[in-house]
């Protein structure tokens, strides 16, 4: 059995027929707000249920109690704020109660009801939601650069937001027939920002051992410069699945959304977005979401024992390594050897081998996957 939406809905704010018709002419008279790429796909992942059960950007009791308790104000679990920033000029002359035209690319794609308009402490949310103010932690960086407002209230979806990735593009409300047409009772959640190595391969497998199928769901959106490119990591899965997966146990499909590099509070919001796909478990990497050295080596896994009421169960797949006694991909809990044999799964050293032309090592990474990586021109962000 597929899992229950999370807050036992699955939110739908996307208008249709002839009063979207209505309300799209009606936009070009609205006042506008411009967004950038990562809030409209925010807009659209509220809309969609991605995000259920919100129904708009949040209001400040909503903002205040996430920040300091992880919870929405009805108990459900939530840990990183869903909000829209914007500058006092923006919004001049707007009051609660006022509707106002959500525009990407000078096209109309929502309409938001404006409930509160409400200042926030940036600094405050860096803190609670990164445990850190160290600006060079991507995340601080993007929050300190925010806007000195934010706007509360819901949404409604006119049109959706053009992706380069429509042949990966599923909802929530479709990924949750397809499971039910597959006859998944249990569905495993991947979440990953990388293309696949030998250490991914062996965590999703293990997992796909208690689960009837396996849902690779590849982050695609704002990433720090050194990550892999969005089109990079779903060539690589494509062919990693084709070549080393049996048949019709996994589902590719995308996230559009930005990474919040925020650790073990975003592993939890990841586990509760893929929750609303239909997944009933979600694998958890020891440093889920994190960068750097900001986070503890098993905060990620920790955190889950604040949320026994989360509705998906995750799954923490230790670390894999390459044991050279043993042959093959193992972990700490299985491998009885020494160090000297152990060989770890270094996505640095994977990421200059290809860098340089050069396949990394087998027992890292497929052929076939290296191949794919190094056919494209820049495979990284940023090169």
């Amino acid at each position: 059995m597929v899992s229950r939406p999370h807050g036992g809905k699955l939110t739908n704010r996307v208008l249709r027929g002839k009063r979207r018709e209505r309300l799209l002419e009606e936009a070009e008279e609205l006042p506008r707000l411009n967004l950038s790429f990562d809030y409209a796909v925010d807009v659209e992942n509220i809309a969609r249920g991605v995000f259920s059960p919100l129904e708009g950007f949040m209001i400040q009791e909503e903002y205040l109690s996430v920040l300091y308790s992880m919870r929405l104000p009805d108990d459900t679990p939530w840990t990183i704020p869903v909000t829209l920033d914007v500058d006092p000029e923006e919004i001049s002359g707007i009051k609660p109660g006022d509707d106002i035209a959500l525009f990407y690319n000078d096209e109309p794609i929502a309409l938001l009801n404006v409930e509160e308009i409400y200042g926030w402490e940036k600094k405050e949310f860096a803190e609670k939601v990164y445990k850190t103010l160290d600006i060079n932690h991507p995340g601080v960086h993007k929050t300190l650069n925010r806007k000195e407002l934010l706007l509360g209230g819901k949404i409604d979806l006119l049109k959706g937001v053009p992706s380069n990735f429509d042949k990966y593009t599923l909802w929530p409300i479709e990924t949750r027939l397809l499971f039910r047409e597959k006859g998944w009772r249990s569905v495993v959640g991947f979440q990953t920002r990388n293309a696949p190595h030998m250490g991914h391969e062996y965590v999703q497998k293990a997992a796909l051992t208690f689960v009837d199928g396996l849902f690779v769901n590849p982050l695609v959106g704002w990433k720090k410069p050194g990550d892999y490119r969005d089109e990079v990591i779903l060539a690589a899965y494509e062919v990693l699945i084709e070549h080393y997966y049996p048949k019709n146990v996994v589902v590719l499909a995308v996230l559009r959304t930005s990474m919040r590099y925020a650790g073990p509070r975003e592993a939890v919001f990841h586990a509760i977005m893929r929750k609303n796909f239909g997944c009933t478990h979600f694998i958890v990497g020891r440093d889920h979401a994190g960068v750097g050295n900001y986070y503890g080596p098993y905060e990620a896994w920790d955190i889950f024992k604040e949320f026994p009421d989360l509705g998906v169960t995750p799954l923490f797949v230790r670390e894999a390594f390459y044991c050279k006694k043993c042959g093959g991909m193992v972990n700490e809990k299985i491998c009885p050897h020494s160090d000297m044999y152990k060989v770890k799964i270094s996505g640095t050293k994977i990421r200059e081998a290809l860098r340089s032309g050069a396949r990394p090592p087998e027992y890292m990474m497929r052929p076939e996957v290296a191949d794919v990586i190094m056919s494209f021109e820049n495979p990284f962000v940023g090169d």
